[in-house]
């Protein structure tokens, strides 16, 4: 594996297959085509630009015309109005393991998002279930780059760069455009996928953190060059302004036999962040839970944050530790991995999720609430416990799926509905 984020890497699986010196050299060595894939424009600022050069078998223009997808798949884009837009609290129950065979592709079912993919803002918001590998098939999205949460089972990413393997606790993000195939060597796969639209995923500023802390750089794997030279029909099934398309070659698009560039997959373990906080009195926003930002036009206010809640130590004194009742203009939708939430006592199931929008009201529900202002305040760990946010400057809209699934818990709102009024002293 390659490590660091952002870093411009040269791997090659056959020696002397990277041209030296030129990047589209009149002879490519053994006959290789050039091709380059950009995640940015051109003239984008160098600190921006994010592109890399494939060294394949085929040029990937080699394809038939591309057809509309008749699979049936649930997943869904912006501009999400399937529903109107409600300021309700909304919880869901985990996915089941489907009935029939279903690969990821199949198996992807959105939940919401905002935004408009044609204008290159917002994300969507998916879930997935499957219980088979896909075979003979490579999965494209050409409206935003996918990182991927998996919660149950591990999954195999075939790319054009490399191969990664992805476990719960672990995220993988696959730039825009990236042809990429899921296979599930343990058995059946769940997990989130947050589809993001906007500008790259980053990490975050530290500011007054200082130069360490977070998510380092050289956490984040990316593979060295891997390639397959197979003459088997592959069909492709390629996002594309909200639909999805396909088409079929007659011959792995995994042929990538060198690249180089700071275009490519990665993968991050969600162990290994340096998780930061209070040593004295009341706790500092979750963002300082950030792992990745897609920033948006307005400084400090994310497109996109991918923030999570791992293990840590809780010292604050005389503090309420669980995350305080609070409206925020940012709108949060969140999911569990494993363990138990330190806010829900029930109902927040691993593989489920929540939507909190714009200025909903939300918290702790009674029994976190009673145990928590009750607690011996001795430092204590949280253990065993992985949730995490998707939070959005823009409302995120729910699909007609996530509001009419039996799976959407109607009696959500009852946890903050035993409150007692406060009696002030007469």
């Amino acid at each position: 594996m390659l490590v660091g984020f952002g870093n411009h890497f040269a791997t090659e699986a056959v020696t002397g297959a990277l041209p030296v010196g030129q990047n589209s050299p009149q002879r490519v060595p053994f006959g290789l085509y050039a091709e380059q894939v950009s995640g940015t424009a051109f003239t984008a600022p160098r600190a921006e630009n994010r592109r890399s050069w494939l060294y394949r078998l085929r040029p990937t223009a080699s394809h038939p015309p591309f057809a509309p997808y008749d699979g049936g798949s649930r997943m869904r884009s912006a501009p999400f109005a399937e529903v109107p837009a409600s300021p309700n609290r909304l919880r869901w129950d985990p996915l089941p393991r489907p009935d029939a065979p279903t690969d990821f592709v199949d198996g992807l079912m959105t939940y919401g998002g905002n935004g408009d993919v044609a204008n290159g803002s917002g994300i969507g918001i998916h879930l997935f279930a499957a219980n088979r590998s896909m075979t003979d098939r490579a999965f494209q999205n050409a409206d935003g780059e996918m990182l991927i949460v998996p919660h149950a089972g591990t999954l195999r990413l075939v790319t054009e760069f490399g191969v990664l393997t992805v476990a719960p606790l672990s995220v993988a993000l696959i730039p825009r455009g990236v042809r990429f195939r899921v296979e599930l060597p343990d058995g059946p796969a769940h997990g989130y996928v947050c589809e993001n639209y906007g500008a790259h995923f980053r990490l975050p500023d530290l500011g007054p953190i200082g130069s360490n802390g977070l998510a380092n750089p050289r956490d984040f794997e990316t593979p060295a060059a891997a390639f397959e030279d197979l003459d088997t029909p592959t069909q492709i099934v390629q996002k594309f302004l909200g639909g999805l398309f396909t088409t079929t070659i007659d011959h792995s698009p995994f042929d990538v036999v060198a690249w180089h560039g700071n275009l490519a997959p990665c993968r991050y373990d969600l162990r290994r962040f340096n998780t930061i906080n209070t040593v004295s009195f009341d706790h500092p926003d979750p963002s300082i839970f950030t792992v990745l930002t897609s920033p948006s036009d307005i400084p400090g206010t994310a497109n996109c944050d991918f923030v999570i809640f791992p293990p840590r130590w809780m010292v604050a004194e005389a503090t309420f530790r669980p995350p305080w009742f609070h409206r925020n203009i940012m709108s949060e939708f969140m999911g569990l991995i494993e363990g138990v939430y330190d806010a829900k006592a029930g109902g927040f199931a691993p593989g489920g999720a929540s939507l909190h929008n714009c200025m909903s009201g939300h918290g702790p529900d009674r029994a976190s609430y009673d145990k928590a202002v009750a607690a011996n305040l001795a430092p204590h760990r949280i253990e065993h416990s992985m949730a995490f946010m998707f939070e959005s400057r823009h409302v995120i809209r729910p699909t007609r799926f996530a509001t009419e699934s039996p799976l959407c818990q109607l009696d959500y709102d009852d946890c903050w509905s035993d409150f007692q009024k406060a009696q002030l002293p007469r």
